[in-house]
C-alpha cells in the first residue's frame, strides 16, 4: 500500500510538472515616437504594466508596438490589431461621439502627458499671434493635431474668427520645420514646436516664443490620452488600472531622476544631435507633464461644439474616461 501511494504521489507531480503553464494575457498599446511617448518607454523597458498586474493577480505581458503617425495608429485600434491607442483630446472626443451608442465607443484609458506645445518665430517684431503678416507662414506637424486647435482658439480670441488664419497655415514634419525656421530666409516665419524640438529650436538666439499651449486655455491640456473600447474597458477593468497605476511611476521617474528618463529614452529613440545630458536637461524642464489624468477636455469640447466640431458634447470630462479615472484629479 505503502509503494503504491508513492507511486500515485509521484504521478501527481509528474502531472503538475507536464501541464502547460497559462498563457501570459497581453496587453497591446500602439505608440508613436518622440519625448510624448517617455512614459511607455519606462513601462516597457522596466515592466512596470507587468508589475502593477501582478498586484492584481494578473499574468500580463506589455507590448509597445510603434507606428507612423495617428492614422495608422487609429486604423490598427478599429481593426484590433492594438487594444490600446494614444490619441490628441479632440480627435478622442471627434471619436468618442462618432461611436457613441456603441459598444466600440473609446473611452479615456489614462493620460500620458500634458505637454505644451509652444509657437516659435525667427522674425524680432513678433510678440503675439496678430503681429504674423499676411505673407508670413506657421507650420504645424498635422491638421488634427493639438497645434492646429490651439491655433484656431488664439484666433478666436484675437480675431473673433476662429479660421483666420487657415490660409498661412502649412504642414510639415517637426524635423523639417525646425531647420526651416532655424535656416530662415523663407516665408515660415512661425513653427508651433513641441519637445525636444522646442529646446533644439530655442538655442538658436534669433528665434523666440509667441506663446503656448497652457496660455491659450489657461491651464493644463493633455498632449496624449490612451485610449480604448468600451467593450475593451468592461472587460479589462483591473487590466486599464495597471496601466495607470504603471503610467504614474513612470511619472515619478522622470520628475525624480531626468537622467535616467533619459538613458531609457535614448534605447528607444537614439539621436545624433542630443547625448544624455542635453536629453536629461529637456526633460527636466518638462518632468511635471506626465502621468495618468487627463486635462483640457472641457476646453476643447466647448470650442468644438461652438464650430461644429461635436454636436452633443460631453458635459464633464467624466463622460469620456474609463472608471479607473473618476477619481484622479483630471479637468
Amino acid at each position: 500500500m505503502l509503494r503504491l501511494q508513492t507511486w500515485f504521489g509521484v504521478l501527481a507531480v509528474l502531472c503538475v510538472l507536464s501541464a502547460p503553464a497559462a498563457a501570459q494575457e497581453p496587453v497591446r498599446i500602439g505608440i508613436g515616437s518622440g519625448l510624448a511617448f517617455l512614459p511607455a518607454y519606462i513601462c516597457d523597458d522596466l515592466d512596470l504594466i507587468e508589475k502593477y498586474g501582478k498586484q492584481a493577480h494578473l499574468d500580463l505581458k506589455a507590448t509597445f508596438p510603434r507606428f507612423a503617425g495617428a492614422g495608422p495608429l487609429q486604423e490598427a485600434l478599429a481593426a484590433g490589431t492594438i487594444d490600446i491607442a494614444p490619441f490628441g483630446v479632440a480627435p478622442l472626443l471627434s471619436e468618442w461621439e462618432k461611436t457613441s451608442g456603441s459598444p466600440g465607443q473609446l473611452l479615456a484609458v489614462s493620460g500620458m502627458t500634458t505637454l505644451s506645445p509652444v509657437l516659435l518665430t525667427n522674425r524680432a517684431n513678433v510678440r503675439t499671434l496678430a503681429d504674423f503678416g499676411k505673407d508670413d507662414r506657421i507650420a504645424i506637424p498635422a491638421a488634427t493635431s493639438p497645434q492646429h486647435y490651439f491655433l484656431q482658439m488664439q484666433s478666436e480670441k484675437l480675431f473673433g474668427k476662429y479660421d483666420k488664419l487657415r490660409s498661412r497655415i502649412v504642414v510639415l514634419p517637426h524635423p523639417q520645420a525646425a531647420a526651416m525656421l532655424m535656416e530662415g530666409g523663407g516665408s515660415l516665419a512661425g513653427y508651433f514646436s513641441s519637445a525636444p524640438y522646442t529646446e533644439i529650436v530655442l538655442a538658436d538666439g534669433r528665434i523666440h516664443k509667441v506663446l503656448s499651449g497652457a496660455d491659450v486655455i489657461g491651464g493644463k491640456a493633455s498632449f496624449l490620452i490612451l485610449a480604448a473600447s468600451k467593450t475593451y474597458v468592461t472587460a479589462h477593468p483591473r487590466v486599464v488600472e495597471a496601466i495607470g497605476k504603471a503610467l504614474d511611476e513612470a511619472a515619478r521617474l522622470i520628475h525624480d531622476d531626468p537622467h535616467h528618463a533619459a538613458e531609457l529614452f535614448l534605447v528607444h529613440e537614439p539621436s545624433k544631435t542630443l547625448d544624455v545630458t542635453a536629453v536629461a536637461a529637456i526633460i527636466g524642464d518638462i518632468k511635471d507633464e506626465f502621468g495618468s489624468p487627463v486635462h483640457g477636455v472641457q476646453a476643447f469640447a466647448d470650442f468644438m461644439s461652438r464650430h461644429g466640431g461635436l454636436k452633443a458634447p460631453p458635459k464633464s470630462w467624466k463622460e469620456i474616461v474609463a472608471p479607473a479615472l473618476l477619481d484622479s484629479p483630471s479637468s
